[in-house]
């Protein structure tokens, strides 16, 4: 008997859910609770479905810390202010109690582990806008005011694993804040712009064969912040580069300043050793679960082979067993990605490669061959590390949009296919649908479980889950909901909460979705069937498993005939009903027990 003449149980009562409609009636039974889950000190971190939010944009449970630092605190006196809920680059006021408050929301949609964007002091303005995500980073010991203190940030963590939830910190080692200047791009004072070497407002990055000619600048702090960075050593102008800004390109990747925050020597043994023990001193106080690695690729590689290996060895001696990280490498290419999980020590990496297959498939309605093109280069994830676990690309990490290239929805927007938006929708749906059940390990981005479309990638992509005050958030329709951004956009019943909760169930209940070895069964050159297998060998924790994953790109419905030959099963599960068995409705998935 073939596969697609067998029904489960499951399927015979209509468990399915159509992509316009989703009762939570006939799913609540079914959303995945973290309690229901392996205790979070022994769950793998293949096991987790994780949900990416910016706290400052999330729920402002504290008014009070709104403007950050006090008026009187002289120490903190720069981490004050930058405070309008109107401006997309200013902070709007979420901050961790705020997070605290609504951990049952994410509860209930099956989230198991939580990263935050970085969380420590701040500097609270620079050209203009504020440091709101956290990525300016002038004090390494302590959080940034807007976002609450060090005891909050604790009751935080203590919150999440009262209820089984995992949270990962976002963590910098590439640059901190931007407060070195130069003599020849900002005068002698460091306060200005000389404008015949500013070129867009960048200082020129100098290289190192220009260096040994005897070019280089002339650094310096501006009177009055000389003490500013914590620890001490970070106030220091030799532990860092000092060449200029960055044009992206060549060695300016790894020594040039991003963006003119200031760039880590990390090629010196001083920078390295003084990175680990800032965060090893950051693991010991917070007993964080593990730790995402930002503009991972703009550090030298050596660096990572130190630091990697180091951390994990110290958070197995403070008790946590299964501490992990993974980095951020923005490159689309598995040839790139795969040397930082391999030759850097990481653990693993967030799979932009992935990400951009999503684009091609089901935006730009590219062939399901791009997904097999994909998958066809994971053995280059494949290794051994003497401290950490083995590699492979089950532990990638999938996502289909972000705070800088902005979201899956807003690409659908602006796709010159003119989707409408029930097909926006289904689109959506079958891109997470991609994400939660090939190999890797899932990424929500907060906000897409409600809608959320934007303007772009950046500001224009960090909308308030709050009710919003920014102009060009709430003019956004957003997706399969009457709501704005002006709202509050908490809602349990939209139906990408409710899709993404019954993913989050599929992925818990069935191992071989979170372990299985992946192999290509099916794919073609235009939209249409995509099909893989996920097999999982017995054991001591649950029975052999091999399951088939059928996905369909087009716009009509596509016959199964093509996977008749290959496999014979069950069907456990399908988003969208059919009245025949040989077939799979248009832009949806289906799963099947094989025999």
């Amino acid at each position: 008997m073939n596969f697609i003449s067998k029904f489960s149980l499951l399927a015979a009562i209509g468990l399915a859910f159509v992509t316009s409609q989703l009762s939570q009636a006939s799913e609540a039974n079914l959303v995945a609770k973290a309690a229901k889950l392996a205790p979070y000190q022994q769950r793998d971190f293949q096991d987790e479905v994780f949900y990416f939010v910016l706290p400052d944009r999330f729920y402002n449970a504290d008014t009070s810390n709104d403007l950050g630092a006090a008026a009187n605190d002289k120490k903190r006196a720069v981490s004050r202010g930058g405070f309008d809920k109107s401006h997309k680059g200013m902070y709007h006021g979420g901050d961790l109690a705020g997070l605290t408050e609504k951990l049952s929301y994410l509860d209930n949609m099956g989230v198991s582990a939580i990263w935050l964007t970085p969380v420590l002091r701040n500097r609270a303005m620079q050209a203009g806008t504020s440091g709101y995500h956290g990525y300016w980073i002038l004090d390494f010991t302590e959080i940034d005011p807007h976002l609450g203190s060090n005891a909050e940030l604790k009751n935080f963590i203590d919150q999440a694993h009262q209820r089984n939830i995992k949270v990962f910190f976002d963590i910098i080692t590439n640059h901190t804040a931007d407060v070195i200047k130069t003599e020849e791009c900002h005068g002698k004072d460091g306060l200005g712009w000389i404008v015949d070497l500013s070129e867009g407002n960048d200082c020129p990055f100098i290289s190192m064969a220009q260096l040994a000619n005897g070019k280089h600048y002339s650094p310096l702090i501006p009177k009055g912040d000389e003490t500013l960075k914590y620890p001490a050593w970070l106030n220091d102008m030799d532990v860092y580069h000092n060449q200029g800004d960055s044009f992206w390109r060549g060695e300016s990747a790894v020594r040039g300043d991003f963006s003119g925050l200031d760039d880590l020597y990390t090629q010196k043994a001083s920078v390295v050793n003084g990175m680990i023990d800032i965060y090893k001193d950051i693991i010991a106080e917070f007993k964080p679960d593990g730790f995402r690695i930002d503009t991972v690729k703009h550090v030298n590689i050596e660096f990572w082979q130190q630091f990697s290996p180091a951390l994990m060895q110290h958070a197995k001696t403070q008790g946590i067993k299964n501490f992990s990280m993974f980095g951020e490498v923005y490159s689309f290419e598995p040839e790139l990605l795969s040397r930082f999980t391999t030759e850097a020590k990481i653990p693993s990496v967030l799979d932009f490669a992935f990400q951009g297959a999503m684009i091609k498939v089901l935006v730009e309605q590219q062939g399901t061959d791009v997904l097999a093109q994909l998958f066809a280069k994971d053995h280059f994830y494949q290794t051994e590390h003497k401290y950490i676990r083995n590699t492979n690309a089950n532990q990638l990490v999938n996502f289909t949009g972000n705070h800088d290239m902005g979201r899956f929805a807003y690409s659908l927007k602006q796709s010159p296919h003119n989707y409408p938006e029930d097909a926006q929708i289904q689109r959506n749906l079958l891109a997470h649908a991609m994400m939660f059940f090939s190999r890797g390990v899932p990424v929500i981005y907060y906000g897409d479980e409600q809608g959320f479309v934007g303007d772009g990638g950046d500001q224009a992509s960090r909308q308030d889950m709050m009710p919003s005050f920014v102009a060009s958030y709430n003019d956004d329709n957003l997706l399969a909901t009457s709501k704005s951004t002006a709202d509050d956009n908490f809602d349990t019943n939209h139906l990408f909460y409710q899709s993404f909760a019954k993913y989050a169930q599929l992925y818990q209940q069935y191992p071989a979705l979170r372990f299985g070895e992946q192999a290509v069964v099916y794919s073609q050159d235009k939209a249409g069937i995509f099909a893989i297998t996920r097999q999982m060998k017995a054991t001591s924790k649950s029975k052999a498993q091999n399951l088939l994953i059928v996905f369909n790109t087009a716009v009509n419905k596509q016959q199964l005939n093509v996977l008749i030959d290959k496999v014979e099963g069950t069907l456990l599960y399908r988003s969208v009903n059919t009245d025949k068995t040989d077939e799979i409705a248009p832009l949806s998935f289906a799963i099947y027990q094989l025999n």
